[in-house]
């Protein structure tokens, strides 16, 4: 039976590390993070059965991280060796939940230079360049994997390496750049002493090869490919992602088709002569749209040059609609290229209308949609995307493209896909709230983008497509119908005028005409109503 409502779920020990506290399911958080990373086992100093960190369980951890504070009378640092201290847990000392590490009296003083832990701020590695070597060991077996899995970080570790000596200068001005935490920090350092310090003159460092490892080890591998990259010892050998969707879409085609198919599609993707490259949302739509259509050509033939009219005025017969007119534009693609380099000897779809596409009149918005998709947003960001979406008709990718030096506060102006417009109160208090969130949760970002998250606040891209609109996933006021939304209002309120819509929200010809042509519809529909 669920629980009531308003049920609390009352203090209780945690079954990981044995700890007292108010929380939610049987383990406490940092347990239940603890046994995200790491397979059960039985510990090897209290036996029971519990996920375990090197053949040690969270508790026999902290108990070690206890035991070295009262002996040494120092907090627990990264430069204690454990090993030793956890073979030495007899006994153990429960706690209360998020009281185990000792953080010291708030009102103690803090000693200049030192951390918010209390500690001494660890200084700065010393400066270094790419290490000089005259003659190097040529690689006898080359592409033959690395496994740094084997890698023991007692026994292994080089720290005179020059090599480490060098990442570990790159890694801290990248860190001091773009804001790097002391978390991120330490994670690359690690990753860097196991991928450096076997580290010699000629070798390189395989993208799928620290993968796995730095996984095993939690630590960053898209920060710690940036060090690398730096260091210019990075191979990024990963297998992109349109290889294999394509691989996928063009299995079952016939050997000639599919060539042909190929090339085609990669030519639209990367341009050729007197090509340019197409969006990738093009690329995409275009092949799908042509796939049934080549599945039932490669039953009876096997290149492009045998498929006639007739053949392709017998499919669309078959198409309605938008489909019809989607895969006629993509097989006129796919034979004018043909056309163009000789394969084929003359182009089957020539001549054959596509027709224009008759466009449905826009409609508003019910104000219930849009109460619901504002009760939904609970970031800031959302909220903020979210104004300008409905107040300025800004689409997605130019609010993710938005940057700091696109809003000036003073003039209460602001700069959207080039064009500058003025602020209202609502998009102003919206983007202050943000703006004072961004401040608290990542003051020492690089980022000069006006929308980041905790990826981008260490890096210098934009945030990603989902990111912004997951939050109105669901909703039927989404960012861009609210877009669309805010631009059929104004047509409403202003006139139906083609040229005002396209002075106002910079949209091309074709679309104000669109725009107003629903206007003019919607008020003649409300004229007609009133007179009954």
């Amino acid at each position: 039976m669920s629980p009531r409502k308003g049920y609390r779920k009352p203090a209780t020990s945690c079954d990981g590390c044995l700890a007292w506290g108010d929380f939610t399911g049987s383990l406490c958080p940092a347990c239940w993070q603890f046994a995200r990373q790491h397979a059960a086992g039985e510990c090897g100093a209290c036996r029971r059965r519990q996920p375990l960190k090197s053949g040690y369980c969270r508790l026999c951890w902290c108990q070690a991280r206890r035991n070295i504070r009262i002996a040494t009378g120092k907090p627990t640092s990264a430069g204690h060796v454990m090993a030793p201290w956890l073979r030495q847990v007899a006994d153990l000392q429960l706690f209360f939940i998020g009281m185990h590490h000792h953080r010291g009296s708030s009102t103690t003083p803090r000693p200049r230079g030192h951390g918010r832990r209390g500690r001494p701020r660890k200084p700065p590695p010393p400066a270094a360049v790419r290490p000089v070597s005259h003659w190097c060991q040529p690689v006898l077996f080359d592409g033959v994997p690395r496994d740094y899995h084997r890698f023991d970080r007692d026994a292994h570790p080089d720290p005179a390496s020059p090599w480490l000596a060098w990442g570990r200068h790159l890694a801290h001005g990248l860190a001091e750049a773009r804001g790097w935490g002391r978390r991120v920090r330490l994670d690359v350092d690690r990753a860097l002493v196991v991928l450096l310090s076997p580290h010699a003159e000629g070798d390189v460092i395989r993208y799928s090869e620290i993968i796995a490892p730095l996984r095993a080890l939690d630590s960053s591998i898209e920060r710690t490919a940036e060090v690398l990259e730096a260091m210019n010892i990075l191979v990024d050998d990963r297998r992109p992602s349109y290889e294999d969707w394509l691989e996928k879409r063009l299995n079952g085609l016939a050997a000639g088709i599919r060539r042909e198919a190929e090339s085609w599609n990669r030519t639209l993707r990367d341009g050729g002569p007197r090509t340019r490259p197409r969006h990738q949302a093009t690329v995409w739509a275009y092949l799908n749209a042509v796939r049934p259509a080549l599945l039932e050509w490669s039953e009876r033939y096997d290149h492009p040059r045998e498929i006639t009219r007739d053949d392709v005025l017998a499919h669309v017969k078959t198409l309605h609609g938008h489909e019809r007119r989607q895969t006629l534009v993509a097989l006129r693609s796919l034979f004018g290229w043909a056309k163009k380099n000789g394969i084929v000897f003359r182009n089957p779809t020539a001549r054959i209308k596509v027709g224009t596409f008759e466009y449905s009149v826009l409609q508003p918005l019910l104000p219930q949609q849009v109460t619901r998709s504002v009760e939904a947003v609970r970031s800031p960001a959302a909220r903020l995307a979210l104004a300008l979406a409905a107040s300025h008709a800004a689409r997605a990718g130019a609010i993710r493209a938005l940057q700091l030096d696109d809003v000036d506060l003073g003039n209460r102006r602001l700069t959207i896909a080039g064009r500058t417009r003025p602020m209202d109160d609502l998009t102003h208090q919206m983007l202050l709230a943000w703006l004072d969130y961004r401040h608290r949760r990542w003051p020492n970002t690089a980022n000069p983008h006006l929308l980041i998250n905790q990826m981008t606040a260490l890096e210098t891209g934009p945030v990603s497509g989902w990111w912004i609109k997951h939050e109105l996933h669901g909703q039927d006021a989404t960012l861009e119908r609210l877009r669309v939304d805010r631009q059929l209002e104004e047509a409403l309120v202003h006139g139906p005028d083609p040229l005002h819509l396209a002075e106002v929200f910079g949209l091309d010809e074709k679309t104000a005409i669109r725009y107003a042509n629903s206007a003019r519809a919607l008020l003649d529909q409300a004229a007609e109503q009133q007179l009954r």
